[in-house]
């Protein structure tokens, strides 16, 4: 095939989504938790926002508040690492950042 002989990208794009397997054929496992991810982000940036009133204010409460939030981050890290070793799913390990999301949200919200 001549290079003014290959068909444009659309048609090849168009061409290799038709080839796909049908959705019904994709293994559970390979499906990826779109609306447990997408509620993740939307409560993460609700703790960020607390997180960072509490950093504007200062003080000891700011001092022991940065530090508790990258201790849970590698926390997190090391607990979703050895789950998905441990053979979890996308969905579990995004189900269980929730829990520790909505923790840290009602222990911010406390007055």
């Amino acid at each position: 095939m001549k290079h003014h002989d290959t068909p444009p990208l659309p048609v090849i794009a168009f061409q290799a989504i038709a080839n796909l397997a049908p959705c019904d054929e994709v293994p559970e496992r390979a499906s990826f938790p779109w609306y447990a991810s997408t509620m993740l982000a939307c409560e993460s940036f609700e703790v960020i926002r607390l997180r960072l009133e509490k950093l504007l204010i200062g003080g000891d409460d700011a001092h022991h508040e940065a530090r508790l939030m990258v201790s849970e981050k590698v926390d997190a890290m090391f607990e979703a690492g050895a789950s998905l070793m441990a053979g979890a799913t996308p969905a579990s390990i995004i189900d269980r950042y929730r829990e520790h999301v909505a923790a840290n949200s009602k222990r911010l919200s406390a007055i």
